[in-house]
């Protein structure tokens, strides 16, 4: 799944496909169901106060053009962070000026290229063009205090088989490591429409047998809505979950209008049900965590009306 170009379908139609630090161990938790339109949702079920962070991905930013009045434009819409893209034309100064000058936190980084130079290509330049990317990527991250980068790994078609792709990838990505320990910044791999790691059991394999701690997982909650739900995948992946990508899915849309347009519906307005989500974040301590984890909308962006909209939506979610 391409993010910008479904970051640009969804914005006619107001998405997406090709986030928070540190969670507890996971538990079970029942599902719910949405409260009535208007109705005041109630309190999280544990009692504990919701601590998530609101973020957006720079690309959904529209109006002004210098970055700084972009970071401007997010606080006074009631976002914290926002995921930038490396490698970038973007100089490090420039993304650090307009943080230094709004109080934007660019919480994580987007490897800018995984979709072009594929780890798991079975040309070895191509390959080796995706891991001295993801190398800048961590290098640009620790530069303006990023904590992670986003990672796709691996993409399977009929020219790159699926096995091929879970070894080389890993192999790929074992360069890295070094990098990722001289940053202290996270590899997070994120589950999108690449069709590899299809169901949450094996994508916790794939991370655990990194064993290592700077490697860990970009959960999209929109994405496995298709195939799967959620709030199971939430619970299987446990403290593997460093992020979250905050967008949603419409069965109904998929069936009606075609399977892309399935993301072409307003956040708690498809079939996530997100007060199971919302039960699992907070066994899992991910919701709750004193520092505040990260939560980053992929959904269509647009002008300082739309962004606020996100805003609100995102608030209602997290009240659920």
């Amino acid at each position: 799944m391409h993010r910008r170009d479904l970051l640009l379908s969804a914005s006619a139609a107001a998405i997406a496909a090709t986030s928070l630090s540190e969670s507890l161990a996971a538990q079970p938790a029942a599902s719910g169901a949405s409260p009535a339109a208007g109705a005041t949702p109630p309190p999280p079920s544990t009692g504990t106060k919701r601590t998530l962070r609101k973020a957006v991905m720079i690309g959904m930013v529209g109006g002004p053009s210098d970055l700084t009045e972009k970071f401007k434009l997010l606080k006074g819409c009631g976002f914290e962070g926002v995921e930038m893209d490396s490698p970038t034309s973007i100089s490090m100064d420039e993304i650090r000026k307009a943080r230094d000058a709004t109080g934007i936190v660019v919480h994580g980084m987007v490897d800018s290229v995984h979709w072009k130079w594929h780890l798991n290509n079975p040309d070895v330049s191509v390959r080796q063009k995706g891991i001295d990317a993801l190398k800048q990527a961590l290098r640009d991250s620790a530069a303006v205090g990023a904590s992670s980068v986003l990672l796709v790994p691996a993409v399977v078609n009929g020219q790159m088989p699926y096995d091929a792709a879970y070894t080389l990838s890993q192999q790929a990505i074992r360069e890295c490591l070094p990098v990722a320990e001289e940053t202290k910044v996270q590899i997070a791999i994120e589950n999108v429409w690449n069709n590899f790691l299809l169901s949450p059991l094996e994508a916790a394999k794939y991370v655990d047998e990194f064993n290592h701690p700077l490697v860990k997982f970009h959960f999209d909650i929109g994405n496995v809505i298709n195939t799967g739900w959620p709030a199971q995948w939430i619970r299987i992946l446990g403290n593997r979950i460093v992020k979250l990508h905050i967008k949603d899915f419409s069965k109904k849309k998929r069936d009606d209008e075609g399977l892309w347009k399935g993301f072409s519906v307003e956040l708690g307005e498809g079939d996530a049900v997100w007060p199971a989500v919302m039960k699992e974040l907070d066994a899992l301590g991910y919701s709750t965590a004193s520092a505040g984890n990260w939560a980053t909308a992929e959904v269509g962006g647009g002008n300082e009306e739309r962004l606020k909209q996100i805003s609100a939506q995102m608030d209602k979610l997290f009240a659920l």
